[in-house]
């Protein structure tokens, strides 16, 4: 018998509003290793781990916690649909996933991504530059959304006026529980196939041009040409294309979001960051731990596995790893309910937090995402002045992404 039977971690609705995090408070203390029933599941429902030192230790043993036997989806795959989630990154396992993760890996490694950088303070500053005189924004999507979509689309060589069409995909994609994005699981899965497609046409142009003698993004070319002898397929580079323009669009939009929305709640650390611009870097690694984007991803026991916790997996069985949770560990983290942009002073908070996962799955757009983050609020925290929440937030309706759809802010006009 649940010690927790009020606690549904499974429910979209719980949601709305945020991650609901005293129950996963509550289940750290009481009951870190907790059955959730759930209809979305053929086995009835999954285990909810929520201690860091559960999830570190599934999270490093992909051969005895699977991700391609049922995928890291909160909900059963269609026969049908299994082997293309199967072609994606996050749904591989060993030794599939290795050799694909180091394709991918020699071409996104920092340096490449750290070129970068002043194109993406210039496109930082031309956001902000078309909010701040008019004193008012809805900041999803006027500034959260746009650096995340456009990086990608110059890393990956997408002309720049495709990128609302990849915006309105992704939204479709991760919105399954929400009604205002969309309407039915077909719509999501739709949604996919035209992202897919999309990446596929991506590698067939490349080709086509590259047989002209036209140079293409220099990581369309370490993919689809090879580094070392490795490359690429088209269908396994369009999966590629389709998980990073989820994980490197949504997620970081959704950090950034929360970034502002905890700066406002925080104004005295907002002023921290004003009076000490160097501190920024350290401020999103503490907003990465506080607000995680991705909510949880589910793993399938291939035997019987007995936790750190103590708790024993039977074969079979569906874990879901709770990531906000595992980054407010009180036996990791000090006071871990509390904001805190100067923690990273006195805890490692950038090798500690799980907003990128760990192991095997470790997030390969890490170093993206802080530099993004990083040269964003660089802009933001200088210039946005006073800024105020205009009216409620929208939430996500979603067990997934922890996000938000719509922010509506004010500040000083510039």
């Amino acid at each position: 018998m649940s010690a927790c039977p009020h606690i549904n971690l499974a429910d979209p609705d719980n949601y709305v509003g945020g991650v609901p995090f005293e129950w996963l408070k509550q289940l750290r203390a009481e009951q870190p290793v907790f059955w959730q029933e759930t209809e979305v599941f053929a086995t009835g429902g999954y285990w909810a781990i929520t201690k860091h030192k559960d999830v570190d230790f599934i999270s490093k043993h992909p051969l005895l916690f699977s991700s391609a036997e049922r995928t890291c989806m909160l909900q059963d795959i269609d026969e049908e649909q299994l082997p293309l989630q199967q072609m994606i990154l996050i749904n591989m396992d060993p030794p599939n996933h290795i050799q694909h993760r180091r394709i991918i890996r020699k071409a996104f490694v920092p340096k490449v991504v750290d070129s970068y950088h002043e194109r993406f303070k210039q496109v930082a500053k031309d956001i902000v530059d078309r909010v701040a005189s008019k004193g008012r924004c809805e900041f999803v999507q006027d500034v959260a959304a746009e650096l995340p979509l456009i990086a990608i689309c110059e890393l990956m060589g997408v002309p720049i006026e495709h990128r609302h069409k990849i915006f309105d995909w992704t939204n479709t994609m991760i919105g399954g529980d929400d009604p205002d994005l969309t309407t039915t699981e077909e719509d999501a899965r739709n949604a996919m196939m035209e992202l897919f497609m999309f990446g596929h046409q991506m590698a067939t142009d490349y080709e086509a041009n590259k047989a002209k003698g036209i140079e293409g993004a220099y990581i369309m070319s370490a993919l689809l040409d090879g580094i070392d002898g490795e490359k690429l397929s088209h269908e396994e580079f369009s999966s590629f294309f389709l998980i990073l323009l989820i994980a490197g669009n949504e997620t970081t939009r959704t950090v950034t979001a929360h970034g502002m929305r905890l700066l406002m709640d925080n104004p005295d650390q907002l002023q921290q960051l004003i009076d000490n611009p160097a501190m920024i870097p350290n401020a999103m690694e503490e907003i990465l731990r506080y607000h995680t984007a991705v909510v949880a991803f589910r793993r399938t026991a291939t035997e019987d596995v007995d936790l750190p916790s103590g708790h024993t997996i039977k074969k079979g069985d569906n874990v879901v790893l709770f990531y906000h949770s595992a980054s407010r560990d009180e036996e990791v983290f000090s006071d871990p309910e509390t904001f805190d942009i100067t923690r990273q002073e006195r805890e490692d908070v950038k090798n500690k937090h799980r907003a990128f996962g760990i192991g095997e799955h470790f997030c390969l757009g890490s170093h993206l995402a802080r530099l993004e983050l990083q040269v964003i609020f660089e802009e933001i925290v200088p210039r946005l002045k006073n800024p105020k929440l205009d009216q409620p937030i929208n939430w996500l309706r979603s067990n997934f992404i922890n996000g938000i759809k719509e922010m509506h802010i004010t500040f000083d006009p510039e």
